[in-house]
């Protein structure tokens, strides 16, 4: 179990999910949801570090997203 200031997130119980279609040797981004935190990962690196979210942050992060406030162009 990872220890989160958030609360602690359940690795043994997460199931990673490929986001997308994309995928490259570098790997591609992983979700998971567990109870009322969101895992975030790498997965080339699955024994890697996992992001944590709130709900409330990941509904502003996939938000933000949405809207293109993370578009490098």
């Amino acid at each position: 179990m990872a220890h989160h200031p958030k609360g602690d997130f359940d690795l043994t119980r997460a199931e990673w999910q490929r986001v997308g279609d994309a995928a490259t040797e570098q790997g591609a981004v992983e979700v998971a949801f567990v109870d009322d935190l969101i895992g975030l990962r790498n997965s080339a690196e699955p024994q890697g570090p996992v992001l944590v979210f709130t709900q409330a942050e990941w509904d502003a992060f996939v938000a933000g997203a949405r809207d293109g406030e993370f578009d490098l162009a």
